[in-house]
């Protein structure tokens, strides 16, 4: 028999999956990609890495602060593309933007997976 205090609270899956580490940071970059389709995942994605970006250990603060960025720096180049569809370009520009943000989810999946931090977690670009 256990002990009642060292048993989780509630669910114990659900538990970790919002807790700070790798299953959380995974759950995000997922989220962020299903946001291509379904927009409202990627703002559920952006509000967990700010609720556990404080808990978490230097690693996993690394892919915080790059999923955090990941998601400012795409909402303010998709704002820039649809006004720069009534030019033309926009529709270039949101076709950049969907392949930057596969790019960098990829790239982070890959990094949390090994257990590595994020290299820049503040570049711009991958």
């Amino acid at each position: 028999m256990s002990d009642p205090d060292t048993r989780p609270a509630g669910d114990g899956q659900t538990q970790r999956l919002l807790d700070p580490g790798v299953p959380n940071i995974q759950l995000i970059y997922i989220l962020y990609l299903v946001g291509l389709v379904f927009g409202l995942t990627a703002l559920v994605g952006v509000i967990l890495a700010y609720m556990n970006r404080a808990k978490a250990d230097a690693v996993a603060a690394s892919h915080y602060t790059y999923l955090i960025r990941t998601f400012w720096m795409g909402l303010a180049y998709a704002l820039l593309s649809m006004v720069l569809m009534m030019v033309g370009i926009g529709f270039l520009l949101m076709i950049a933007l969907v392949v930057w943000l596969i790019v960098r989810c990829v790239k982070g999946l890959q990094w949390v997976s090994r257990g590595e931090p994020v290299p820049n977690p503040e570049t711009w670009l991958f």
